[in-house]
């Protein structure tokens, strides 16, 4: 089973486990409880496992937004932080908006209040509780084969809608978005029965051939569309709806428009559905739209998307939030395997000819560096590191991360491998500890793992299991990579032969496979190697390109390693650290760079931007969608006046905040925050330092 459910050694409660996505929350009761597993039909949404206990009361040690429906599913109560709510005697289901989907169902009367610091449901007598939890690991349900064929590349990927789990305006919601089929390429046509897309009504009419087809993927499973050959790209519908998909931008942007738009509006017409929220973004473009979203709400998929297209896109540009991914594509067949990975998280796909390069790019800032600097570099040797011939540079694009999928290593962007995607898929359940293991196989470096020392495993929340080894030989370092572990961190030398050891080279290359999840290999020239983690098991990690400053590597692996302990994923955790080095663009992401090492406290990691303003202090918030909560995700700052829910994923909010209040908030959760430009983390930042 994906989901367990413990009782806790150090107090009374019980915490469920997500065994393969590494997630886990705590929910304390007052005295011991036995849980005993029941029918998960009892709950009004769907769970994958459920327990029952007998407590007076539940303690949620986070602040969440809690939702009450009576039996019927009809909203009774809603209660944030700073508030409570009596609800009389009667049969309820409580929705927890945890970091793990959580239901309670109970037949009482029960009183919720939110503090600044936790949650609790108080019963007052001891009362059976029916706990639910639903897991966001989804993987495809089914395997399309289909051929090189631009008309059986249409027929598999027009099955992407299968996965939908409903096609109302709550599909926006991540958890209510399935994992597409996985594609293979074979020599005929292959759909397997019981993979069939739901009747919407719409359809997408493209030219007959790959980019074409690569580019319509996410729009088409999100709608849930069919795909049929047309001289020129259009939507339609099965009323006579017709839309163009070639603006003056050309077909890719008018694509990723109208994909963007009619996801953002479904975000705002579901706020008439089972959640009645407050929602900053329907507030600010409610009055600019011709939209009646309580009727839309009830209306078919078909008559929605017509209605929402009537809206000029430029009206909602600035208040849709920004993307999660763009993956840039060759559009060559290959590469359709990778594309249910890319559509499962909503990416943007580009299929532009990127600029090829002979080498990587290396600004005049950078050289000035390496020549004026003392600093020694990570190479394991005096002899420059063996030159790669096929670099590509995509373009960039406005979304919070790149991703580049076909032949060549890419500057800027992370390099996806379709390895990494089944190494994900294959990930073995566990309910240990996060177990990190720290190599460091060069005693000038011990700074690095001083630092991943204090980093990694200082959360109160979470277990941890923290190896640091040194001066290894080959037989040891491949001993450790061959041990499961969450993260491995390199601190060392690597070469054209592999990772410098005691004893010479290992080459994981030539291993059989490894253990390791994820890594960071803080070397010169590590992306070959970073591969053969991947090629051996591994589901991705961050690698260098050519040489890096030892400073400049302790930089970045600091700051790294802090926000992977903050539950940033890989991906966005180098974006934000290549700021902290004038060498960050030497560092890529190969593999899955949406996986994350632990979980962010309140679920959506953010980074905050702030800066005096007058008598108070601005605050910027930066959220970042993870994989279990996806684009369609809703965030609450729990900042004093702040009563609006926002849409997860680039800035959620401008906050004028008193320093009090600020520094307060500083306090509640670890995280990144940039003043004038600089990085630092917020329960060791006291605002009367710096302003």
């Amino acid at each position: 089973m994906t989901l367990t459910f413990t009782t806790l050694d150090d107090r009374p409660g019980i915490e469920i486990i997500d065994r393969i996505e590494r997630q886990r929350y705590r929910l304390h009761t007052p005295s011991p409880v036995s849980p005993t597993p029941v029918d998960v039909d009892a709950f009004h949404f769907p769970v994958g496992s459920a327990v029952a206990v007998r407590t007076s009361e539940i303690v949620l040690p986070t602040v969440v937004p809690v939702y009450v429906r009576d039996v019927g599913g009809n909203m009774v109560a809603e209660v944030k932080q700073f508030e409570a709510e009596t609800v009389p005697d009667g049969s309820y289901s409580i929705d927890l908006c945890t970091r793990i989907k959580t239901y309670l169902r109970a037949d009482a009367a029960f009183e919720v209040s939110v503090d600044m610091e936790q949650t609790r449901i108080d019963f007052g007598e001891p009362t059976e509780v029916r706990v639910g939890a639903r897991s966001r690991h989804d993987r495809p349900a089914a395997t399309v084969t289909t051929t090189e064929d631009p008309l059986d590349m249409m027929a598999a990927v027009e099955t992407f809608g299968s996965a939908l789990k409903t096609t109302d305006p709550e599909r926006s919601y991540p958890t209510l978005r399935g994992h597409p089929p996985a594609l293979e390429l074979g020599d005929s046509l292959d759909i397997p029965s019981g993979v069939e897309r739901p009747d919407t009504g719409v359809r997408l009419e493209l030219p007959p051939d790959l980019p074409s087809i690569f580019v319509a993927a996410p729009l088409a499973y999100y709608l849930g569309a069919s795909i049929r050959p047309g001289p020129s790209p259009r939507l339609t519908t099965d009323d006579g709806f017709e839309y163009a998909l070639t603006g003056p931008d050309g077909y890719e942007r008018e694509v990723e428009r109208v994909l963007k738009q009619l996801f953002f509006l479904d975000c705002l017409t579901r706020t008439e559905g089972y959640y009645e929220i407050d929602l900053h973004e329907r507030r600010a473009v409610e009055p600019y739209v011709d939209l009646d979203f309580e009727t839309l709400y009830h209306r078919p998929l078909a008559e929605q998307v017509a209605e929402y297209l009537t809206v000029p896109y430029d009206v909602v540009e600035e208040h849709i939030p920004e993307w999660r991914l763009t993956a840039h594509v060759d559009p060559v067949a290959r590469n359709a395997e990778q594309l249910p990975f890319v559509v499962d998280d909503l990416a943007i796909v580009r299929t532009h000819q990127p600029h090829q390069r002979t080498q990587t790019s290396v600004t005049a800032s950078v050289e000035q560096e390496f020549t004026r600097s003392s600093d020694f570099t990570r190479a394991a040797s005096a002899e420059p590191a063996a030159v790669q011939t096929d670099y590509v540079e995509p373009q960039s694009e406005s979304t919070l991360e790149q991703a580049w999928i076909g032949d060549g290593v890419p500057i800027g962007a992370s390099k996806l491998t379709p390895e990494a995607f089944r190494n994900r898929l294959d990930r073995e359940a566990t309910d240990g500890d996060i177990s990190i293991t720290v190599v460091q196989n060069d005693a000038r470096m011990a700074q690095e793992r001083q630092i991943a020392d204090e980093v990694y495993g200082n959360r109160e929340d979470l277990p941890f299991d923290i190896t640091v080894r040194e001066n290894l030989t080959r037989d040891e370092l491949a001993e450790t990579l061959a041990e499961q572990n969450d993260f491995f961190h390199y601190i060392g030398h690597i070469d054209a032969d592999g990772f410098t050891c005691e004893d010479g080279a290992l080459d994981v290359r030539t291993l059989d496979g490894v253990g390791v999840d994820t890594f960071l290999l803080n070397a010169c020239s590590s992306y070959q190697q970073g591969l053969g983690l991947i090629d051996g098991g591994a589901i991705g990690g961050i690698v260098t390109l050519n040489e890096v400053l030892n400073d400049g590597a302790v930089k970045i692996g600091e700051t790294v390693a802090r926000l992977l302990n903050c539950g940033f994923p890989l991906r966005a955790a180098l974006t934000i650290a290549r700021d902290e080095s004038i060498l960050g663009g030497q560092y890529i992401v190969v593999g899955d760079g949406g996986i994350t090492v632990t979980q962010s406290a309140n679920g959506s990691p953010n980074l905050l931007e702030v800066s005096a303003k007058d008598s108070a202090f601005k605050v910027k918030m930066t959220t970042y969608t993870t994989d279990q909560r996806g684009l369609g995700t809703i965030f609450m700052p729990f900042i004093d006046g702040s009563e609006d829910y926002f849409l997860a994923s680039g800035m959620t909010g401008k906050f004028q905040v008193p320093k009090q209040e600020l520094q307060r908030f500083l306090q509640l959760e670890e995280g990144p925050v940039r003043i004038n430009g600089s990085l630092y983390w917020s329960r060791s930042l006291q605002l009367d330092d710096l302003f």
